[in-house]
């Protein structure tokens, strides 16, 4: 069975949030850098610097994880059940994506006040 057409384009919705999500992160990272120099014992940038070394795990990690999903849904005995549950746990992986890049976005957004 092929994989459906709703289930291809969640994948890559996914995959492009998590790319976007990995090249603000580098960026958060650069500027939390610059900053820390400046501050170097600050509590909250050195948190901050943390919080955005684990997004780049977290996005390589769902990035294997979509592609898993993927390959499953590639078998050729796959049953509708299957790629029901696929379906689901995609969606929930979105959910987690998306809500990592509002906080993303939110930490990018003190730091650059910080600027």
């Amino acid at each position: 069975m092929a994989i459906p057409p709703e289930i291809e384009l969640l994948t890559l919705q996914i995959n492009q949030i998590l790319e976007e999500t990995e090249q603000q992160t580098i960026n958060g990272l650069t500027l939390t850098r610059q900053i820390l120099d400046r501050f170097p014992e600050n509590t909250l940038l050195i948190q901050f610097f943390a919080y955005l070394n684990s997004i780049l795990l977290f996005a390589q990690t769902n990035k294997a994880q979509t592609q898993t999903i993927l390959n499953e849904l590639s078998a050729p005995d796959i049953t509708i059940d299957e790629i029901q549950e696929a379906g689901e746990d995609l969606g929930t992986i979105l959910g987690r994506v998306l809500e990592t890049k509002v906080r993303l976005e939110r930490i990018i957004e003190r730091l650059e006040i910080l600027r």
